[in-house]
């Protein structure tokens, strides 16, 4: 029997399982990126990304299309983390603008929903690539919109719409020649594609395991238990099951279990008849009472709930509603006082970088880049705590310009300007240019200029084998990384990285700035300090402690 609509609740299940499928798959996905760097990537940022609208969605406490699509795009939008996880929020977003009205989904109004979603997706990006997840959004609205003209039935549309994906995603090397030369295809592609296959798993009604998206998964909130709170609950964990009997359970056997659960336990129920045993306990251990039972047969309908967890849960939402009411009167605080005119967020890693930014006048740093992607949420909450009529973002890395612009798309009472700054030196030299006394046009207008001149490489190690930019590269190789690519690959970080700044150097560069990060000591900066002087004794060298985990050297060349 044909299936020709999705309901509310259908949906919800789709989503979560599609949550749960990339989750499962973000390390499959991490090893199709081109880059072989120690980065967080893009299977990481897109499964933050959903999670985030999926913890949304699990708080629902009914599910319609329109509390649904709410959740779902709020979720997305603000959990966004990297260039892949904005591309997906703006999918998701222009997916559920086009559903949100719907009582029943369609055939004709999933091929609705797709176009929008690519629609929404391409406007949000300002120089759309092909080969890439766009791409794929792009083949799954074509063949939705065809297909809605020829089927009904949902059980031959998305399977069809799923294949024809898969298609276009395996031609994507073929549109991006990096992708071609690495061996692989999009990883954006590829993790759109496994939340539409998650979808369609539940679809099909199979046992999806949800644990990865619990409600409590992603909770932002901190909450320490003490001591005296957890001996509130003397057992923590409410153990069911029923033993399916292999052999005769007579009274004895009955005394002597429900005796054994009483020494491990409490709150003991042990209720049998001729064929099955129904058990119920509060222990410390239930792989005991586990055990136990299965000396009379086979287990079913096994259920482990953390109590100790649950009273966490409670705890955590006492603990939101004071951080809410704290933040309710700090905001007050902040209201009464006077803006200043301008101010700056920076998105920094590693004390030494952190304290630099400091000191040139950064209001608020966010700590992530490289290894960790902020989110839109936490860009907005850092705008929040920033009491400036205009703020200036920077956002540091080329993964996080997007996310930085969500959420300037999200403000409404004060004026952000994002500086495109791809790396830290350029952050550096950005709000080194920044004039007081000038307004925010004509400060905007400074480092965007002077970004231009500022040439960047950072060392790091490969973690994966590939081949790009006409380089073999091997797992444990030292990479040389510059702005349009990887420019020197070795195995000694001082020869790697001085082959690479031979690259960056040219007769009108007048500074070389180096940071060094925590794995290299203080004594090799200074001798490798002394080696770039002596190579370039025309040229100024700068050498500062930044403290960054995975990159070796962070240098700039202006």
């Amino acid at each position: 029997m044909a299936t020709k609509t999705i309901d509310a609740n259908m949906l919800a299940k789709m989503f979560l399982a599609g949550a749960q499928n990339i989750e499962a798959k973000k390390e499959f996905i991490n090893e199709l990126n081109v880059f072989p760097v120690p980065d967080g990537d893009t299977g990481t940022n897109m499964t933050l990304t959903i999670l985030s609208a999926a913890k949304e969605v699990t708080a629902l406490a009914d599910v319609d299309m329109k509390n649904l699509a709410k959740a779902i795009s709020s979720g997305s939008l603000r959990g966004a983390r990297g260039n892949s996880g904005v591309i997906l929020s703006q999918l998701l977003r222009g997916f559920t603008k086009s559903i949100r009205d719907e009582k029943e989904i369609d055939t004709a109004a999933l091929a609705a929903a797709c176009q929008r979603a690519r629609d929404t997706a391409y406007k949000a990006v300002m120089k759309p690539k092909e080969g890439t997840i766009l791409t794929v959004a792009s083949g799954i609205a074509d063949k939705a919109a065809e297909l809605a003209l020829e089927t009904e039935d949902l059980e031959e549309f998305i399977p069809a719409v799923i294949e024809h994906a898969d298609e276009v995603l395996q031609k994507t090397p073929e549109m991006l020649p990096v992708l071609k030369e690495a061996g692989v295809v999009d990883s954006g592609g590829q993790g759109l594609l496994e939340v539409i296959r998650g979808a369609y798993d539940a679809f099909l009604g199979k046992e999806i395991d949800y644990s990865a998206i619990a409600p409590a998964a992603g909770n932002s909130t901190a909450v320490k238990v003490s001591v005296e709170e957890e001996k509130e609950i003397k057992f923590g964990y409410c153990t069911e099951f029923i033993i399916l009997l292999e052999k005769e359970f007579t009274e004895n056997d009955e005394h002597e279990l429900k005796a054994y659960l009483s020494s491990i336990g409490d709150s003991i129920v042990c209720v049998a008849d001729d064929e099955i045993v129904k058990i119920h306990v509060h222990t410390n251990d239930p792989g005991l009472a586990i055990q136990k039972a299965l000396t009379y047969g086979q287990l079913s309908r096994m259920k482990i709930d953390n109590m100790r967890e649950e009273h966490r849960e409670k705890l955590i939402r006492d603990s939101e509603k004071l951080a809410k009411e704290q933040a309710e009167a700090e905001e007050a605080k902040k209201t009464a006082e006077p803006k200043k005119p301008m101010g700056f967020i920076a998105v920094s890693i590693g004390d030494g970088m952190n304290e630099i930014f400091r000191e040139l006048g950064a209001d608020y740093i966010i700590e992530g880049g490289q290894t960790m992607n902020p989110s839109t949420d936490d860009m907005l909450k850092a705008i929040d705590q920033v009491n400036a009529e205009t703020i200036f973002i920077l956002p540091n890395n080329k993964n996080i310009i997007l996310a930085a612009n969500q959420a300037k798309d999200l403000v409404e009472d004060k004026k952000i300007i994002v500086i495109p700054t791809k790396t830290v030196p350029q952050g550096i030299t950005a709000i080194i240019n920044f004039v007081p006394d000038a307004d925010a046009k004509s400060n905007e207008e400074t480092m965007l200029d002077e970004i231009k001149n500022v040439k960047t490489g950072q060392v790091t190690y490969a973690v994966r084998d590939t081949h790009i930019d006409d380089k073999e590269i091997h797992q444990g190789d030292i990479m040389g990384i510059g702005d349009a690519g990887i420019l020197s690959v070795g195995q000694d970080i001082a020869e790697t990285t001085l082959e690479m700044l031979e690259q960056l150097v040219d007769d009108d560069s007048e500074l070389i700035s180096l940071y060094y990060g925590q794995d290299v000591t203080e004594e090799e900066a200074d001798a490798f300090t002394q080696e770039v002087e002596k190579l370039y004794p025309d040229i100024d060298v700068d050498v500062h402690c930044g403290g960054q985990p995975i990159y070796y050297y962070v240098l700039a060349v202006e």
